[in-house]
């Protein structure tokens, strides 16, 4: 496992053994359904391979934007910062179509293709943004940055359906 790879599995696991973690009656999802939980963290871990790390955040980070799940945001802002990421970089991550001077071509092509994943049910993925996405990365590079969008997006899910808290990771 890499390194981001344990933090996200920590992250669940680490939560999930604090009252204010939960709310009452919310599942621990890591404990409720391990065989899964593990699953996903191989899943997690095989789509980060090959991936610059600061593009894994800023992946992570705009889909837990579009998603509204703030213990996400909050945890992968924070990875960001401790990898290296600018303040600036991190500030226009919500409004990067309007601040692309920040964001490589890659980058721009990774965001717009995480909001179309990420909102799929708003429109799919259109050809242009896929069109892009493909010019920037080589197939199995596209395929691992597709399948962290789906990796993401489902960490949100779970963190937004058994409601964590933000400010509760206690990975350190």
């Amino acid at each position: 496992m890499t390194t981001n790879t344990i933090t996200t599995a920590n992250m669940i696991t680490t939560a999930n053994t604090h009252s204010h973690a939960h709310p009452a009656g919310r599942i621990d999802f890591a404990k409720a359904a391990p065989k899964v939980f593990r699953s996903l963290i191989g899943f997690d871990a095989a789509a980060r391979e090959g991936l610059d790390p600061s593009l894994v955040e800023l992946i992570q980070i705009r889909a837990s934007y579009l998603n509204h799940c703030a213990y996400c945001l909050h945890m992968h802002t924070n990875d960001a910062r401790k990898a290296g990421e600018s303040e600036d970089r991190l500030h226009m991550v919500a409004v990067w179509r309007e601040a692309r001077h920040f964001f490589s071509a890659r980058e721009c092509a990774a965001l717009a293709l995480t909001e179309a994943v990420t909102l799929v049910a708003d429109g799919g993925v259109s050809d242009d943004v896929y069109a892009e996405a493909a010019a920037q990365f080589d197939e199995q590079e596209l395929a691992h940055v597709l399948s962290l969008i789906l990796t993401i997006n489902t960490w949100n899910r779970i963190a937004l359906s058994t409601g964590k808290v933000a400010g509760t990771d206690e990975r350190k």
